[in-house]
């Protein structure tokens, strides 16, 4: 079951329904116990898998390559420039760079459209579909930035 909350946005004074995250993020040793449970191999060499993942993408990712991951999607670096940018395409260069980014795609998945004759694209991690319920818990305490902001905000 997902959640979801009224929020009313300052630009527009609209209202729209906002998804709500609750309790605490799942954790590494969650997952390893679950695939763990769900599979053949131990909690303990899920977690080896983990470990090692990262900085092998991080590697594949630093040669400018993507990462793609079936049934999840792909990873990938992108620059994030300097603010003013420069006047001549001959004046760009690798110290206007100032920081990296990692970007996520989810994996397409093609289904029948509902009168069955062609395909539907969908960009999520599962197919299943979501059922969701308003959220009435409190929320913790934001920023006030926070507020205004994004998608997915911790609750109780």
């Amino acid at each position: 079951m997902a959640f979801w909350k009224k929020i009313q946005m300052k630009i527009n004074k609209k209202w729209y329904p906002k998804s709500v995250l609750v309790g605490t993020p799942v954790s590494t040793e969650q997952l390893c116990k679950r695939i763990g449970a769900e599979s053949t191999v131990s909690p303990a060499d899920v977690r080896a898998v983990f470990t090692a993942l990262a900085p092998i993408m991080a590697d594949y990712m630093s040669q400018g390559r993507s990462v793609k991951l079936d049934g999840i999607g792909s990873f990938y670096f992108t620059a994030v420039s300097a603010k003013g940018g420069v006047d001549a395409a001959e004046k760009v260069s690798a110290n206007q760079i100032v920081g990296v980014r990692v970007r996520f795609n989810p994996e397409t998945r093609f289904t029948k459209n509902g009168s069955g004759t062609g395909k539907h694209a969908t960009r999520g991690l599962t197919d299943t579909p979501i059922e969701w319920e308003e959220w009435k818990g409190e929320e913790k305490k934001k920023k006030k930035k926070k507020e205004e902001g994004g998608i997915g905000q911790h609750g109780n």
